[in-house]
């Protein structure tokens, strides 16, 4: 490869927000230009926990229209879903084999999600952390875009790659490395500033949906939870204002400026002023990605070939890399 690979995925699990754009997709637009990138809607992931069918179906074409409207260019990236590439799932199955169960005991995410359940969980649920690695290692990615509460998970992959190479006596797979994103990969809640955004929030005026259209947008950062003091001139005046820090670092990462520079202009005014310019903002970057968006989910044939069409290219990377992996193990191959 003459420059580093990435790869990185994200669950089919409704209308994406605000957070994971500025938290993810933004940063996976401008990796597309400077990496070989691969992303996927990991709908194998997915139904580790059940899933109806058809809003499984429609929330995988929601979230590769999303990603496409962002910036995602599908002739320069490649962009699939999980299960149309099955070379996920055997290598998964291999890594079952690599994998040791004390490694997975430590996975936090497991214990979060299964709570006091833990019972009756699937054995999906508890063993995806090697199919993340398998999405990972299928294409030797060098470089892995990762959140806070994904490190654990890349931590997991590089295991299983050192692992491999020790148990087969080879150089095989690469330690994939992370690439922390970058200003306001942590987006909070609109209504609890200790709380981040998220899909799965019963209210959905905790979060700005990328379908959001203008008028809803500015909606909900009207009734956005703040306090009453007027924004302060520096920094050291967010620490005790969850709602307010929030706010300006939505603000810092729309607008590409920092912290600092958003209070030196709106400090000791009050959020009458702030949130119009913030709704400002906030519309004109994601009102141009809503209606792309939905341009795109009227045509679902061409969501679907556009998918199709990555899964091809997937696959002619990851199929020679399985069977390598295959005959390094001793499997009797045609």
């Amino acid at each position: 490869m003459s420059k580093g690979r990435i790869f990185s995925g994200v669950q089919p699990t409704g209308n994406l927000h605000l957070g994971n754009y500025l938290g993810a997709i933004r940063n996976w637009v401008a990796l597309q230009s400077d990496f070989e990138s691969i992303y996927c809607v990991v709908d194998l992931h997915a139904v580790t926990v059940p899933q109806d069918p058809a809003a499984l179906r429609q929330s995988t074409r929601e979230v590769a229209a999303s990603l496409i409207a962002s910036g995602i260019d599908t002739k320069t990236a490649i962009l699939f879903n999980q299960s149309q590439v099955k070379e996920h799932a055997e290598l998964g199955w291999l890594f079952n084999c690599v994998a040791r169960l004390g490694w997975l005991n430590r996975m936090t995410q497991f214990k979060e999600k299964a709570g006091k359940n833990r019972e009756n969980a699937t054995v999906g649920l508890y063993s995806y952390p090697t199919l993340m690695a398998a999405d990972i290692l299928a294409y030797c990615a060098t470089h892995v875009p990762v959140g806070e509460d994904q490190k654990q998970h890349l931590e997991l992959t590089r295991d299983i790659a050192m692992s491999f190479n020790s148990m087969f006596g080879v150089e095989f797979f690469p330690q994939p490395e992370p690439l922390i994103q970058g200003t306001a990969a942590r987006v909070m809640s609109l209504r609890n500033g200790t709380s981040k955004m998220s899909k799965s929030d019963e209210s959905d005026f905790t979060r700005i949906n990328l379908t959001d259209d203008v008028d809803l947008i500015a909606s909900k950062l009207k009734k956005a939870k703040t306090d009453p003091e007027p924004l302060p001139s520096e920094i050291d005046g967010l620490a005790d204002r969850p709602e307010a820090r929030n706010l300006v670092g939505i603000y810092a990462g729309l607008s590409g400026r920092t912290e600092a520079d958003i209070l030196s202009e709106f400090g000791g005014q009050g959020f009458g002023v702030f949130k119009p310019a913030l709704a400002d903002l906030t519309i004109s970057v994601i009102s141009p990605i809503s209606e792309k968006m939905n341009a795109l989910l009227k045509d679902e044939t061409e969501i679907d070939q556009i998918l199709a069409d990555g899964a091809e290219r997937a696959r002619a990377i990851s199929a020679p890399i399985l069977a390598e992996v295959k005959d390094i193990m001793g499997f009797v191959a045609k």
